[in-house]
């Protein structure tokens, strides 16, 4: 059973904590040298938020977490239970004060749609490549194998140039076993580089569902370049092994 239908049949998805990650909150208020604040100057000096998408946003606990932080926040999902349940959680308010009275909120704007496609995006009166931040965590996770070029060439497509651009990839669920049924699907860090530096492309798996890294292959011409990558110091529960280790990576990606 995959996550929209989950969603459907009014069962919350296994992961929904009902509350973001610590370890994006972390990343928003000690990254800042890596992906900047909320606020930014264009060439002509003026000031305006930047956009922020979560796609796969179940709930939107993360949109209305980088609200706060004053971005524009955009979750988009493709189950209209999950859009009902995100407006039912921004009623919610308060659970997410504002970090800094100074930047502000953000807008909050839920939309439903396939991220594979332009609708929702013309829906919204955007374009393309228009986010300044885009975060996964159980998205990637979420979509059957075969869709892993597909996902990572659509970043190219919605991802702002570098430096503005960060796609932030919580990393997970690292400590399962690839070859076991999904969603989840189990991932290793290796299949995040492999992906997004080779979008759109097929990337070699072995019998067992663990990705083949080719140290000699090089990036490909729209490769995502990855800037950034650590263990957070926390994350959900769900993101550590038996012995309550952190198996959960942080990676930072821009476009080349």
């Amino acid at each position: 059973m995959g996550w929209a239908e989950i969603w459907n049949t009014n069962n919350s998805p296994p992961w929904d904590k009902g509350f973001p990650n610590p370890a994006l909150e972390d990343i928003l208020t000690q990254q800042r040298a890596t992906i900047g604040g909320a606020i930014a100057t264009d060439a002509e000096g003026k000031t305006y938020r930047k956009k922020a998408l979560v796609p796969g946003c179940g709930r939107g606990v993360d949109v209305l977490l980088l609200a706060s932080f004053g971005y524009d926040a955009y979750g988009l999902e493709y189950s209209g239970a999950a859009i009902e349940a995100c407006r039912q959680e921004k009623s919610n308010g308060d659970r997410y004060p504002v970090r800094d009275a100074e930047v502000g909120r953000g807008e909050v704007v839920f939309v439903q749609g396939d991220f594979f496609k332009d609708d929702w995006l013309k829906e919204l009166g955007l374009g393309l490549n228009c986010f300044d931040l885009v975060y996964d965590y159980t998205f990637f996770c979420a979509l059957s194998p075969s869709m892993r070029p597909d996902w990572a060439l659509r970043h190219t497509h919605l991802l702002a140039p570098s430096p503005r651009g960060n796609l932030i990839c919580l990393e997970y669920p690292r400590h399962k076993e690839p070859s076991l049924p999904g969603p989840p699907f189990g991932l290793s860090s290796e299949a995040y580089m492999e992906h997004l530096s080779h979008p759109g492309e097929q990337i070699s798996y072995d019998a067992q569902g663990r990705c083949r890294m080719d140290p000699l292959r090089e990036p490909s011409e729209r490769g995502l370049e990855r800037v950034a990558y650590w263990k957070p110091a926390r994350t959900h529960e769900a993101g550590k092994n038996a012995n309550g280790e952190i198996q959960d990576r942080v990676s930072i990606w821009r476009q080349r």
